[in-house]
């Protein structure tokens, strides 16, 4: 039994092949040749990306977590603490903090960029990972589609074959009937 693309769209999606995705036919394709369709996602996106957006997420990476935010608090105070207490009389940044400000608002102005194109990224490797979902149910629900089909002809040939074999022994008790009512017993 020789099935297309077409067949299977027409049976299990209900759809002209030409109506199809580039996807739907990929996974149609390979229902018919019993292929997988499964990919590990992490190798392609890492094999596509640059040194620059390994060290964005590095960067998003570490300024996102509560070691970097305790550890930045750390330097705050450090800073405030070491301005205002210890070096009263020689401080480099005397409150209101002038540098300190400075320093923070380049801080801010380099790592907001860098987290955005970082999410950018994860946003496009999201579209991704759906895509590639869709892919792989779509394809098990083509598969467990096929099991039903197969099922189906399974219990409809079982049925068959019963009946045949119902009819057979109903013209053996006709025959074996046929042959009591000719030869009456005797008593």
């Amino acid at each position: 039994m020789n099935k297309t693309v077409e067949d299977l769209a027409n049976r299990w999606l209900s759809r002209k092949p030409d109506s199809l995705t580039a996807l739907e036919s990929r996974v149609l394709q390979s229902a018919l040749d019993r292929t997988t369709i499964t990919k590990d996602i992490n190798k392609a996106v890492a094999f596509h990306s640059t040194y620059g957006d390994r060290v964005a997420d590095t960067i998003a990476r570490i300024g996102g977590s509560w070691s970097f935010i305790l550890g930045f608090i750390a330097f705050l105070l450090l800073w405030t603490f070491g301005n205002v207490w210890l070096l009263t009389r020689n401080a480099f940044d005397p409150y209101p903090f002038i540098f300190l400000n400075l320093v923070l608002s380049m801080v801010a102005a380099l790592q907001a960029p860098v987290i955005m194109m970082s999410q950018n990224r994860q946003t496009e490797r999201d579209r991704i990972d759906a895509a590639h979902d869709y892919e792989v149910n779509l394809k098990a629900e083509i598969e467990i589609m096929a099991l039903h089909e197969k099922l189906d002809e399974l219990r409809h040939s079982e049925i068959v074959g019963m009946r045949d074999e119902i009819l057979r022994m109903a013209e053996q008790i006709r025959q074996i009937d046929e042959k009591l009512s000719a030869h009456p017993a005797s008593r």
